[in-house]
């Protein structure tokens, strides 16, 4: 009889605050962080894209992870940051209230999310990383955005 042992594997996530939660996303999704920007409105778009800005020569667009998860509206801090990722082939921008750390979780404390907030739309949620003091919102980047929104950002940057 061979027992089969579980594969552990461990992931690198930067991890960030929205709304008093606190999410990660996979770090071989994230370009940089940096400091809020000037950023430019651009008419016509969905509400959620904050619009473009210069990010050394290369026009990227920006988003508002609040207002795309439908969360309160709140002013941007000192702590407020970009956090420019690439997904789907498009690199982007998503403003959020604060990143604190790059953690390692290993995928032995990482549960499926629960079945009240499994449906269409949290698709994007990866899983909740179960650490000693808190929990974890982890996202799949490629789907935080549906086809037609990735499709729009694409024709904004």
């Amino acid at each position: 009889m061979t027992e089969q042992v579980a594969r552990v594997e461990e992931k690198q996530f930067v991890v960030f605050q929205l709304s008093k939660e606190t999410y990660g996303v996979d770090i071989a999704k994230v370009w940089e962080i940096i400091t809020m920007q000037p950023i430019t409105k651009v008419p016509h778009t969905a509400e959620f894209i904050e619009g473009i800005l210069n990010l050394r020569g290369r026009v990227i667009p920006v988003i508002d992870l609040r207002k795309r998860f439908g969360l309160p509206q709140d002013e941007f801090t000192r702590s407020t940051r970009i956090v420019v990722i690439e997904i789907s082939g498009n690199t982007l921008g998503m403003i959020v209230d604060g990143v604190s750390e790059v953690l390692r979780i290993s995928s032995d404390i990482v549960e499926a999310p629960p079945p009240a907030i499994s449906n269409v739309d949290a698709d994007y949620l990866e899983g909740v990383a179960k650490l000693e003091d808190r929990l974890i919102i982890l996202l799949n980047l490629d789907k935080v955005l549906n086809k037609q929104e990735k499709i729009e950002l694409e024709n904004v940057g």
